[in-house]
């Protein structure tokens, strides 16, 4: 009987732990997927990882433990998504930035993976990396970095604190340098264009440089993107390095 409890603990924990993750991270927390979807994917999901993992939950714990250790699963799932998510985050930062030199910042469409307002521009660059991340079995990454969790910390074990603020810290840190090496070129171009156009102001002081501007800057912008979208397959490999890095605690 005390092997059958302790079995059921150690799958609600499991639980615990991969519902907050995919509650998280990328992919899996999209609003268009239906919530059943979801609940039937983390069940399936701890099913099999509570197969492949040793229980090492406490004999006998009592209700106040048993709540304990479920929060403490929970931050650690909710940590790792947000890791995860981060990084995920580089390309719509990216296409921001992009939109911001273009003047475009103004435009809004609705986003089907969120349901809220975002810039198109960014929503067209995030959905272009969701296929190729699904097209090269990106979920499968993630997945796989959740099931890894689990031999570094044990169904009733989790990291410190300050390992997971740590690890959310270094996250933001690389999101914020990969989406600026990312939209360098782009910057750099827009940089050069207003050297021209400030140039273009002094040489000829009746050309309406402002009026001027706007045209060239989409043109350039649009242009530049789309030299860029194909370079977002090699971004893949690059967010796959970054998971296994940043998720390691």
């Amino acid at each position: 009987m005390e092997l059958l409890t302790g079995k059921i603990l150690a799958f609600f924990l499991i639980l615990a732990r991969v519902g907050a993750f995919m509650a998280a991270s990328p992919l899996f927390n999209f609003q268009a997927a239906p919530n059943q979807i979801k609940l039937a994917m983390a069940l399936l999901v701890s099913v099999i990882i509570a197969a492949a993992v040793p229980c090492n939950c406490p004999q006998n714990p009592d209700v106040l433990t048993i709540l304990l250790l479920t929060c403490q699963q929970i931050i650690y799932g909710l940590a790792l998504g947000l890791t995860a998510y981060v990084i995920f985050a580089v390309v719509r930062i990216a296409g921001g930035i992009a939109e911001q030199q273009m003047g475009l910042t103004l435009a809004s469409v609705l986003d089907p993976f969120t349901d809220e307002e975002e810039q198109p521009l960014s929503l067209m660059l995030e959905i272009v990396f969701v296929l190729l991340l699904l097209a090269s079995n990106g979920h499968h990454l993630l997945i796989k970095a959740l099931a890894q969790s689990y031999s570094r910390f044990g169904v009733a074990e989790l990291p410190s604190i300050t390992s997971l603020t740590q690890n959310l810290l270094a996250g933001t840190s690389a999101m914020l340098t990969l989406a600026l090496q990312m939209a360098a070129p782009i910057l750099a171009a827009f940089l050069l264009l207003m050297i021209i156009l400030a140039i273009m102001a002094r040489v000829a002081p009746e050309t309406n440089v402002l009026f001027l501007s706007l045209p060239v800057r989409v043109g350039l912008g649009l242009s530049l993107v789309a030299v860029f979208v194909p370079f977002l397959n090699d971004f893949v490999c690059q967010f796959a390095v970054w998971l296994n890095k940043l998720m390691v605690l």
